[in-house]
């Protein structure tokens, strides 16, 4: 069983989760085609602050902004810039707040107008492959659990699984133990217990899986520059289910508004 402070502690970064979210579907609003990703940047700081929290990535280890936007072949950690979206790009989003000390933390990959089929498809199966992963986030399971859900998944659609940049315990801190590695083996890795606190974090590349860094310091791509894809979300482990903290609820209802459609929806024939 819970105690009250762990709760407590639950309760207040579900908080932190849902100002992400909600922060989310403020950027997913204005996704489209001639939108610079600093813009995107923009409203999600503005947002964040009206709402009384902190950008959790700014200055996190000299990190200049408040969001990641990753496009096309950039993995995770893009810097938001002067970079004008196009028609076909996909770009994923990473936000993070920090409030009442505590932190909060959810991805989501935006398609940007009509995409690509086979792009589509790496944005449907990743999304799917991140609540295959959530599935195991239960009291008695292990870590390798969580990861081998994703990578079967993901590597059984024809998709390839980074293993280099990994999700993450989080709390007073935005990157705690343990680990978590979107690849793995049944009943190997750190023991799940109830009350802790976890993203999961699928990146999964339309080619090969090995990537590199930007001359930036911070912007990981695939060498081979293809398309990636990532989705992140805050889940407490329990003793039946996962509790998911953050949600792409909000981040759905302005795209089907919006779009007609999610991003694996809105593809080329």
């Amino acid at each position: 069983m819970l105690d009250d402070r762990t709760r407590e502690a639950i309760e207040i970064m579900r908080e932190c989760n849902l100002l992400v979210s909600r922060t989310l579907a403020e950027v997913a609003a204005i996704v489209a085609p001639g939108v610079t990703t600093l813009e995107l940047d923009r409203t999600a700081e503005q947002y964040i602050r009206d709402n009384g929290a902190e950008p959790g990535f700014k200055g996190y280890n000299g990190f200049p902004k408040t969001l990641c936007t990753s496009v096309n072949s950039q993995v995770v950690h893009g810097i938001p810039s002067d970079y004008v979206l196009k028609e076909g790009d996909i770009v994923s989003v990473d936000c993070g707040v920090k409030m009442k000390g505590f932190y909060g933390d959810t991805a989501y990959t935006f398609a940007v107008g009509e995409v690509d089929r086979h792009v589509a498809e790496l944005l449907r199966i990743t999304c799917e492959a991140l609540y295959r992963g959530i599935e195991q986030a239960v009291k008695g399971k292990r870590i390798g659990d969580i990861g081998y859900a994703v990578q079967k998944h993901a590597e059984g659609a024809g998709f390839t699984v980074v293993r280099e940049m990994v999700g993450h315990g989080i709390g007073t801190n935005l990157h705690e133990d343990p680990e978590v590695p979107n690849y793995g083996k049944r009943g190997r890795g750190p023991l799940l217990k109830e009350g802790m606190v976890l993203c999961i974090e699928p990146m999964i590349n339309l080619g090969g899986r090995m990537i590199m860094q930007e001359p930036d310091g911070w912007t990981i791509r695939t060498r081979d520059n293809k398309p990636s894809a990532h989705y992140e979300l805050a889940v407490a482990v329990t003793g039946n289910s996962a509790d998911i903290l953050s949600t792409f609820e909000y981040i759905e209802e302005v795209l089907l508004t919006k779009n007609k459609g999610l991003p694996w929806q809105n593809k080329r024939p």
